[in-house]
């Protein structure tokens, strides 16, 4: 790569957490291969990155000390009780650096969420990757970084710094989503215990639990892993009643009511990694996060790959409903908009599917047009850096990460505006937002039972009643996403991703170039040329000569590496990654921006 080593720099927050109350540094894990993981909670692609370490943790544990650095994007995920909960939440069994100025994130130069950096026994940096995917690659490279430390006396074994912290008890535990029955009981995803549980209408009684409990996926016995959305069919299919979003087993299962028996109905248990087109279908589904009943189908927020697909009961197909995977926020034609990790789904008495659009702060809606095709509009939102909490005129209106919404009996839309702690409503007939409730713990979703409004309050652990109150306006302020600015010079800018694939891997370009890039601005007219999708590695971008002073620059990168070897049939394994870049034109800045997907020094 023709990079000087670089000594990693040392690792600054606000305090430890899975250490026993120790601070670590850098100096005490000499002899350690460090693999620092760059995170934030809301992150879809941050959560699939932890779940993808988890091998490699157990497989090097006295070799490998994987610390995770907790870099906040909102406002909420600096609060450090929420730092914790989240720690607890996602089973993180590393020790993790809560950095809610940023300090190391800024000191290792990441520019997106996940970042991973290898530093090795003696303290440099020997790798920054950015994305999801990377586990085999990071696997052959900590074999090769075990057999030169060890041959030169630098590597210790031994066991690692992290310490567990005392088990929780709580009837529930990070509750996800819910859905009322027939008989008048709830259907509960209990999300961190990885079961369903069914509750009395008192919402606190325990009827019966689905699900042994223990992470896993099969169906007898039945597991799950972070199950979230519930849907209840409107007429049973055939050996289930219900579906259910088995969110890391990236799967969807049916359960029949009568006698709990669970059917995986879609997902292999993998993880998608390709890009599946609107109207495609796919074996593998990517993070699915909740259901809804629309137009005779299943519709499913496929969080993990930023899009909205659909499931046919009768026949057992999946396919994209909207959506390109590029995160962002685009209205327009469903082949052609952008979803940012959409979370939370509603029909409404008119038709509308409302969206809950969580990393870009937003209540989306999809209306069917048979004329033109459906289209994918905002009620509420502005973009991937821009959050808040501020009622009034919709297209001034600011949420923060929401994960549920409700239509209520008066055709509004409520909304479980998560890291806001708040019930939010929004009237479509008058375009404005007001509050319903808030001082909750992180809702996830929300569900109208007559003329009161249950709350799932994740946070707190429990199902709560709500007379639906009347609405208050509340103007808590505007923020963005405190990330620096990039400064590029104006004009002509040469963007190049850096892409080492690893040991025993090669591009193989027998049947194409395996590299795809896309590039986009928001606002669009930051770009007077180089924007769009084509294969390779690397752009010539221009920036129009009238374009704002500021502005964001969207990345997208994948790129197929095959195993070496002669055979047609060789393994593949996808690449992929989503910049989003603050930018600042500053004149004698820059022209020339480097993005590492895979940089290997």
């Amino acid at each position: 790569m023709g990079r000087s080593r670089v000594r990693a720099p040392e690792l600054r927050g606000r305090r430890w957490l899975n250490t026993g109350g120790a601070d670590l540094t850098l100096a005490g894990l000499r002899g350690k291969i460090v693999l620092l993981d760059f995170w934030t909670f809301c992150c879809i692609n941050c959560l699939h990155v932890l779940d993808e370490l988890r091998e490699l943790e157990e497989r090097y544990a006295d070799v490998l000390v994987t610390v995770g650095v907790h870099s906040p994007k909102f406002v909420h995920e600096a609060d450090p009780d929420a730092v914790a909960a989240a720690v607890e939440r996602y089973a993180v069994h590393h020790p993790v650096l809560d950095d809610p100025e940023l300090v190391t994130w800024d000191a290792y130069a990441a520019r997106a969420w996940p970042t991973l950096v290898v530093v090795d026994p003696t303290g440099y940096v020997v790798a920054q990757l950015s994305g999801e995917g990377h586990a085999h690659g990071l696997g052959v490279l900590i074999e090769e970084l075990v057999a030169e430390h060890e041959a030169a006396g630098t590597l210790h074994r031994g066991d690692g710094p992290y310490v567990a912290p005392p088990e929780p008890a709580t009837a529930l535990r990070f509750p996800g989503k819910a859905i009322a029955l027939p008989g008048g009981t709830f259907l509960v995803s209990d999300t961190a215990h990885h079961q369903l549980v069914e509750l009395e209408p008192d919402l606190v009684t325990e009827r019966r639990r689905i699900g042994t409990g223990e992470r896993g996926f099969s169906d007898s016995p039945a597991r799950f892993s972070e199950p979230q959305g519930l849907l209840l069919l409107p007429e049973p299919a055939s050996g289930y009643d219900v579906v259910v979003a088995d969110t890391v087993n990236h799967a969807l299962r049916g359960v029949r009511l009568a006698d709990g028996t669970v059917t995986t109905l879609a997902g292999t248990g993998e993880q998608l990694r390709d890009r599946v087109e609107p109207g495609a279908s796919a074996a593998q589904l990517s993070s699915p996060w909740d259901l809804a009943w629309w137009r005779g189908r299943v519709v499913v927020a496929m969080a993990g790959s930023h899009q909205l697909w659909s499931f046919d009961p009768a026949s057992g197909t999946v396919e994209v409903l909207a959506g390109t995977t590029n995160e962002g926020l685009r209205d327009g034609p469903c082949e052609d908009a952008f979803f940012a990790q959409p979370s939370g789904l509603a029909t409404g008495p008119d038709g509308a599917l409302w969206v809950a659009d969580s990393e870009v702060s937003a209540l989306r809606s999809v209306h069917a047009a048979p004329a033109a095709g459906a289209q994918v509009a905002t009620a509420v939102g502005m973009g991937l850096f821009d959050f808040g909490f501020r009622d009034g005129p919709a297209e001034q209106a600011l949420l923060q990460h929401p994960l549920g919404v409700a239509v209520l009996p008066d055709g509004s839309v409520a909304v479980a505006d998560t890291y806001n702690g708040a019930v939010r409503r929004f009237d479509p007939a008058t375009r404005t937002v007001s509050t319903l409730a808030r001082d909750l713990r992180e809702p996830s979703d929300l569900l109208v039972d007559g003329d009161t409004l249950v709350v799932v309050e994740s946070a707190g652990h429990r199902l709560v009643r709500l007379a639906i109150p009347a609405s208050t306006r509340v103007d808590g302020g505007a923020h963005q996403v405190r990330r620096a600015r990039t400064d590029l010079a104006p004009g002509t800018l040469a963007l190049r991703i850096d892409f080492t694939p690893p040991t025993g891997q090669h591009l193989d370009a027998r049947f194409g170039d395996p590299t795809s890039l896309t590039v986009a601005a928001s606002p669009p007219e930051l770009l007077a040329d180089g924007a769009g999708t084509a294969p390779g590695l690397a752009r010539t971008v221009r920036f129009a000569p009238d374009a704002p002073a500021e502005g964001v620059l969207q990345v997208s990168v994948a790129a197929a590496a095959c195993d070496d070897g002669d055979g047609v049939f060789a393994a593949c394994h996808r690449y992929q990654q989503d910049w989003g870049i603050p930018v600042r034109l500053v004149d004698g800045a820059a022209d020339e921006l480097v993005l590492d997907l895979r940089a290997v020094r």
